[in-house]
C-alpha cells in the first residue's frame, strides 16, 4: 500500500518540458488531458447545438434541452430564487469534474487526481461565493457578515473561510485518489473482470457523485452567503 501511494502521489506529473530561459516551463499532464477534455466538449456542443429550431424540434435537440433543463432545476433548487444567477456556472463546474473524473475509463489519469487542480476549482469557488456576498450586502455588510451572530466569533468565521476551500479540495482530490488506489490494488489481486467493473463504478457512478457533492456544498455556501 505505502508503495503504490508513493507511487501514485510522487508519480513525475509533467508531460511536456518547454524551453524557458535558463531552465524548463513544464506543462503537467493535467492540464494536457483537460485541453483534450475541452476540444472534444466544445466539438461535441457545436454538432448537438447546431440547427436548433423553436419548433418542431428533433429528438437529439429535445434530450438535449431535458439534459440541461435538469441540470439546471437540481442546481436551482439548492440555489435557491436569490442566487438563481448563479446557476449556470455551477452547472459548467458540475459537467467539468464529471468529465474530468470519468476520463479513466479512456485510460486517462483523471485530472482532479492533481492537487494542483482540486485547488484551482476550490479557489475559484470560494472567491465565487465571496463576490456573491459583497455584490448582495455590499463591501459593509459583508465585512460586518464576520461578526455575526456576535463580535466574539470573529476568529472563527475568519477560520471557516479558510476551511471552506480546504474542504472542498481536500475531499474531491481524496476520494478519487482513493478510487485509483482501490482500482490498483484490484488489478494486483484479481487482474481480470472485477477491475472492469469497479472501474465502470469509481469512474462513472463515483465520479457523477463527486462532482455533485462538490457543485452541492458551492451552492449551499453561495445560498448562505446571499441570505439577509
Amino acid at each position: 500500500m505505502k508503495e503504490l501511494l508513493n507511487e501514485l502521489l510522487m508519480e513525475d506529473k509533467t508531460f511536456i518540458h518547454v524551453p524557458f530561459g535558463n531552465g524548463f516551463f513544464d506543462i503537467y499532464k493535467s492540464v494536457v488531458v483537460t485541453w483534450g477534455m475541452i476540444l472534444v466538449v466544445t466539438i461535441l456542443v457545436i454538432l448537438l447545438t447546431s440547427n436548433l429550431k423553436v419548433h418542431n424540434i428533433s429528438k437529439r435537440q429535445a434530450a438535449l434541452e431535458s439534459v440541461v433543463l435538469g441540470l439546471r432545476k437540481i442546481m436551482g433548487g439548492i440555489l435557491g430564487e436569490e442566487a438563481a444567477g448563479y446557476c449556470d456556472y455551477i452547472v459548467t463546474v458540475l459537467v467539468f469534474i464529471a468529465i474530468s473524473n470519468m476520463v479513466g475509463l479512456f485510460g486517462f489519469t483523471p485530472p482532479t487526481m492533481d492537487l494542483n487542480v482540486t485547488i484551482g476549482l476550490s479557489i475559484m469557488s470560494i472567491v465565487l461565493v465571496e463576490i456573491a456576498g459583497i455584490r448582495k450586502r455590499g463591501p459593509g455588510g459583508w465585512l460586518k457578515s464576520f461578526l455575526k451572530p456576535m463580535a466574539a466569533v470573529l476568529p472563527m468565521n475568519l477560520l471557516e473561510l479558510l476551511i471552506r476551500p480546504l474542504s472542498l479540495c481536500m475531499r474531491l482530490f481524496g476520494n478519487i485518489l482513493g478510487a485509483t488506489v482501490i482500482m490498483e490494488l484490484m488489478k494486483h489481486v484479481v487482474p481480470v473482470l472485477l477491475p472492469a467493473a469497479l472501474s465502470i463504478y469509481f469512474d462513472l457512478f463515483d465520479g457523477a457523485i463527486q462532482a455533485y457533492v462538490f457543485c452541492f456544498l458551492t451552492s449551499l455556501y453561495i445560498k448562505e452567503a446571499v441570505e439577509e
